[in-house]
């Protein structure tokens, strides 16, 4: 496998070694080992998976307390993947970095504990995986509004399908810093 680094420190892309032939393909997804060598996490508490349709934006979301990282991958389709630096006191707050994540390039990419995480779908349909560090909690459940002109996320859709949720999330500036993750040198 190969671990890509992105513009956001602990934000990496994975692509795994693919072994295809006229039959189909095959790749490891997930490796404990392997992917301890390289920092990534090697235990995980949930696995989740969402279904979308072109234009659905889904985000920016995170939890605070008791944060998840998240191992992303696309099963079906297309989506833009979008991490944003929300740990109060880093030196990248408020700076995003993002990825095409599809079932034809089959990377994955990991969002550490203390960002926010969504994803525009760009195919007719895409069904998204995560694999979580922590399991849900609604009581720690929070966003970020997925358009802020402060964070200036270049989404490739201009009038997405939102939930009701992600529809009034705050801007990151509006959130008070004790319901955001404190960065940790």
């Amino acid at each position: 496998m190969k671990v890509v680094e992105t513009s956001l420190p602990g934000c990496v892309v994975i692509e795994p070694v693919v072994f295809g032939d006229e039959r189909g393909f095959f790749f490891e997804t997930w490796n404990a080992e392997r992917y301890g060598r390289h920092g990534l996490p090697t235990a995980f508490v949930q696995s989740n998976v969402s279904s979308s349709a072109r234009g659905v934006l889904r985000g920016l979301h995170y939890q605070w307390p008791n944060p998840q990282g998240k191992l992303v991958s696309v099963l079906e389709g297309e989506v833009y993947d979008v991490a944003v630096d929300i740990r109060h006191g880093s030196p990248t707050f408020g700076q995003w970095a993002a990825v095409m994540l599809s079932a034809g390039n089959k990377r994955q990419f990991w969002i550490p504990e203390g960002f926010a995480h969504g994803f525009a779908v760009v195919s007719e349909r895409a069904v998204f995986n995560y694999l979580c560090t922590a399991v849900y909690d609604k009581a720690a459940d929070a966003g970020v509004r997925w358009d802020d002109p402060a964070i200036g996320i270049d989404w490739p859709v201009t009038a997405p399908q939102l939930s009701a949720k992600d529809a009034v999330a705050p801007l990151l500036a509006d959130v008070a810093p004790e319901r955001l993750p404190t960065y940790t040198p």
